[in-house]
């Protein structure tokens, strides 16, 4: 018989970023799960990453109501994945949980992966086989995973994941990595341990409007390439080359034509093209060098992804 002594602790991180439209529903759902896990004692950890509405008031009231309820909050926005890294900081459980605050995600899937840890495994993904979202959500996301799969990290699941279960043993191999400007969810697909995979549909937005920019998107794909991949830097190299031995056949086609004269040698419009053509090359690869050398500048100084504001426990 299970008793309060022996029960495992389930912890389940929730980032928020303006979500107080979504809280009181989101509460509700994810407290219900007690019912459908009578074996576990759960713990809610709840990060406000700098929202500017009333997500931290909602959430320092359901707090005051509920002593599982952990709230971190930040100094300011740093981003949802260094929420996530803050709110594993402070999760306690054997296994912990990741969720999105807005309800696309169903959380009574957890059941279904706590039934999988049990049985040994350590990372659980639920993973989107379909989205019920914008053509061009679609269409971003598909070609994002698409990419990561074929370029960075082989075997990503097309459909994506951020709702997930890790073993305590991933959780603490995450902090000690320690990254910024990293993708938690493509670490802890990196770190190699062996996944199960749960397919569910994501379900659309109600409430609220999402803060998950394109701006953000574009940095979540920038970081991600530049933290799991060499594409873009072989990417550079292979154009290097190819333009080289390009420039270097047209140099001999330019001689041959000058000492025996069969076709009359073009003039400035030809050059120009080239030149630009060349040039254009040239600052986009010393744009990709610059992410690299930015991210590396970024982590030498050492200052943390993340600034705790207050911890309420």
């Amino acid at each position: 018989m299970i008793t309060e002594a022996n029960k495992k602790k389930f912890s389940i991180v929730i980032p928020i970023y303006f979500n107080e439209l979504n809280i009181p529903h989101t509460i509700p759902r994810l407290k219900s799960l007690q019912k459908l896990l009578p074996n576990f004692e759960l713990e809610y950890v709840f990060v406000d990453d700098g929202s500017k509405d009333k997500s931290f008031e909602l959430l320092l009231n359901e707090k005051e109501n509920d002593s599982r309820i952990k709230l971190v909050k930040l100094s300011k926005n740093f981003g949802s994945m260094s929420a996530i890294q803050a709110g594993l900081k402070y999760a306690t459980g054997d296994c912990v949980g990741i969720i999105s605050a807005d309800l696309q995600d169903p959380p009574e899937l957890f059941v279904d992966m706590i039934d999988r840890w049990i049985k040994g495994k350590k990372v659980i993904m639920a993973t989107r086989q379909q989205r019920e979202e914008s053509i061009f959500q679609i269409l971003f996301s598909n070609t994002y995973y698409h990419l990561m799969d074929k370029f960075a990290i082989k075997g990503y699941p097309n459909g994506g994941f951020d709702f997930v279960l890790i073993d305590r043993q991933i959780v603490k191999e995450i902090l000690s990595i320690s990254e910024k400007n990293t993708n938690i969810m493509s670490l802890i697909f990196w770190l190699g341990y062996e996944q199960e995979f749960i397919p569910y549909v994501r379900q659309e937005r109600k409430l609220g409007k999402s803060k998950w920019t394109f701006s953000k998107k574009i940095k979540l794909f920038i970081d991600s390439f530049v933290s799991f991949s060499y594409a873009p830097i072989r990417f550079m190299s292979f154009v290097g080359f190819l333009v080289a031995t390009l420039s270097f056949l047209y140099g001999i086609f330019v001689v041959f034509n000058a000492i025996f004269g069969s076709i009359s040698i073009q003039g400035w419009t030809t050059i120009i093209a080239i030149v630009t053509f060349l040039l254009g090359m040239i600052m986009i690869m010393l744009g990709i060098i610059g992410e690299y050398l930015w991210r590396i500048l970024d982590e030498s100084r050492k200052r943390p992804a993340y600034i705790i504001d207050e911890v309420f426990e």
